[in-house]
């Protein structure tokens, strides 16, 4: 399963600390099921909200609307565009994992949201 975590997680966080300042769009490359609800209890615990989200494919039109593109283990199946800005995050997928493990995954890919929102407004 795709675009349930990892991708969910970094979209809230990078809406919630940019205050609008910024577009954000998750999508994954095989976007199915649900969002889990260990991520919605993660991100409860700082008061951010999914309001709305679901998995989404990964489209050409999203892809080339970005500015910069940060992929977290999709590897071969994201489409590459020149004069793109790529981002790998290797974060550990948070798929089937305890709240305590979610936990550590949510403040990494927050960390991550928060330097890359530095950059982009400065």
């Amino acid at each position: 399963m795709h675009n349930v975590g990892r991708s969910q997680l970094a979209a809230a966080l990078l809406n919630h600390h940019a205050f609008g300042h910024v577009m954000v769009r998750s999508a994954g490359s095989q976007p199915q099921g649900e969002i889990p609800l260990v991520i919605t209890e993660a991100l409860g615990e700082l008061d951010v909200q999914l309001a709305g989200a679901f998995p989404k494919p990964l489209t050409d039109e999203v892809v080339r609307a970005a500015d910069v593109v940060v992929t977290m283990g999709c590897g071969d199946a994201c489409t590459v565009y020149p004069g793109k800005r790529y981002l790998d995050w290797d974060v550990p997928d948070p798929m089937g994992q305890p709240l305590s493990v979610v936990r550590g995954i949510r403040d990494d890919i927050g960390r991550r949201v928060r330097h890359l929102l530095d950059e982009l407004i400065d």
